[in-house]
């Protein structure tokens, strides 16, 4: 296996981590638990290139609370949440206070930071009671930071009278800004704006503490310690918080197995448990859900480590490993950080 695809490895395996809680985050290409990697070769290594989008939510969904936005003069409102953190849904809605016979509103989406494709925007609907992908339309690839979402409208409101659709927004890629410029097209020949809202997208910090760089781990010798921390910086709460370690190695014929590595969690109160490491889907390769810190969701400004040790079997291969931690949120990733090491003799 080449140097590339060994990367390729290591970076899907971060994707193999956390469960989704309900409302918080679309699945990208996870399921619950350690398991096998679902993701391989170039798909591997950009997981967060495009969302993986839905056509409705699984299951019903109750109606989210009324937010009328704008005022009598406008015949179309559009409002967004000013921060929206990686993988958290955040709230937007369309007002409208003009009739709309088989209309249909328009959301052009700019994008710094990441790609326009990267980003979910879904609208609630009343009679399903549930959430809705929108209609996508790329702008081009000559664009990546730009694109168009629709739906189809119909409604009899007035200023007396305005109809609201409630809509939600959830960036899953890197940080930056949005901005989201609304209009309806009314039916009637008639098109209305609204003035572009914009949001701050942005994720807790990760660090990693504890490995340096060319570290090296002898066989049958002493565990490294090192330590993840997770503060999150931004004004929600992550519920669905994660972390998980993945690793690749291979020296000639032989690849680092599970058996080979020796990784164990210190829990308050249980002292050193060792976490288990699971084989990879399609390519050698190793993954590891780290134990929960908390019992309840990262509060804005709060802070959980993750404290680990990592030694080697004495009978384990000479090899260089590639290996690394991930920070998620549901099945959404929200880091990853290379600690890469060298298995020696002495």
């Amino acid at each position: 296996m080449t140097a590339g695809s060994a990367a390729a490895v290591v970076a899907g395996l971060t994707l193999v981590i956390g469960a989704a809680a309900p409302g918080q985050a679309v699945p990208v290409a996870a399921t619950a638990g350690a398991r096998p990697m679902l993701n391989c070769g170039a798909a591997a290594t950009a997981p967060m290139a495009a969302a993986t989008r839905t056509n409705t939510a699984a299951a019903t969904e109750s109606a989210p609370a009324p937010a009328v936005t704008g005022n009598a003069a406008q015949k179309l409102s559009y409002s967004l949440a000013p921060e929206a953190p990686i993988g958290l849904w955040s709230s937007s809605n369309v007002t409208l206070r003009t009739p709309v016979s088989k209309g249909t509103v328009r959301l052009d989406v700019t994008t710094q930071g990441f790609i326009a494709d990267s980003l979910l925007m879904q609208r609630y609907d009343e009679k399903s009671h549930r959430w809705v992908d929108l209609d996508v339309r790329s702008v081009g690839s000559e664009n990546p930071n730009k694109g168009r979402l629709s739906f189809p409208v119909s409604v009899a409101a007035s200023p007396g009278r305005p109809a609201t659709v409630a809509l939600r927004v959830q960036a899953i890629d890197r940080p930056g800004r949005l901005a989201v410029a609304a209009s309806v097209d009314d039916g009637h020949g008639h098109t209305y704006r609204a003035p572009t809202r914009s949001a701050v997208v942005d994720r807790p910090t990760t660090t990693v503490t504890g490995w340096p760089r060319g570290a090296g781990l002898v066989r049958g010798g002493a565990a490294k310690e090192f330590e993840l921390t997770v503060k999150n910086t931004t004004k929600r709460a992550y519920p669905a918080l994660n972390a998980g370690y993945s690793a690749y190695g291979q020296s000639g014929d032989r690849t680092v197995a599970p058996k080979d590595l020796v990784l164990q969690q210190y829990v308050p109160g249980h002292g050193w448990q060792r976490v288990s490491l699971v084989p990879g889907g399609c390519d050698p390769g190793m993954s590891a859900e780290l134990i929960p810190t908390a019992k309840t969701p990262l509060a804005p400004g709060a802070t959980t480590v993750y404290r680990m040790r990592l030694a080697v079997a004495g009978d384990a291969p000479l090899a260089n490993v590639e290996a690394g931690v991930s920070v998620g949120a549901g099945d959404t990733s929200l880091s990853y950080q290379t600690l890469p090491f060298k298995i020696r003799a002495r």
